[in-house]
This record gives C-alpha cells, sequence and structure tokens, in this order.
C-alpha cells in the first residue's frame, strides 16, 4: 500500500472513529489523518496477534480494521483524559 493510499485510509478511519467516540469538534484533519493511520497500526497488530489478517490494502476489511483500532485508541485516549 501507497503512502497517498496510507493517507486516505487514515484520513476516513481517523475521521469516522472522531465522529463515533465524539472528539470530532477537537480534531482537525491532519490528527484525523494520524489516528487513522495509528489506529490501523494497532487493528494490525490486534488482528495479528488473534491469528487473523490486518491491513492488507485498500480494501473494505482493511478499512474496518483500522477503523475499530482508531475508535479503539480514541476510547483509551478519551480514558485517559478524563483521569487527568
Amino acid at each position: 500500500m501507497g503512502i497517498i493510499s496510507w493517507i486516505i485510509l487514515g484520513a476516513l478511519a481517523g475521521w469516522i472513529a472522531s465522529k463515533i467516540t465524539g472528539h470530532d469538534e477537537s480534531m482537525g484533519g491532519i490528527a484525523n489523518i494520524i489516528v487513522g493511520i495509528v489506529g490501523a497500526l494497532v487493528g494490525g497488530l490486534i488482528m495479528s496477534l488473534i491469528g487473523k489478517t490486518g491491513v492488507t490494502g485498500f480494501n473494505i476489511s482493511s478499512f474496518l480494521v483500522a477503523l475499530g483500532g482508531a475508535v479503539l485508541l480514541l476510547a483509551v485516549f478519551k480514558g485517559i483524559r478524563r483521569k487527568s
């Protein structure tokens, strides 16, 4: 997967994850891309730990893995911020 594909997948996954978790007003475009890309890495790691395939390219299953990882990442971030 090329860098442009990672950016597009990350932007979509990060944006939808921020909508799901309620972070949309506090995040900009660059933050959505970063959250989406890191979410794809987190989701891929979790999927590999349970013996499944993670992000394999620009397809719906990879998008769902990235979205799940981004939602998890934002939920953990929200929990940490709430305790502070």
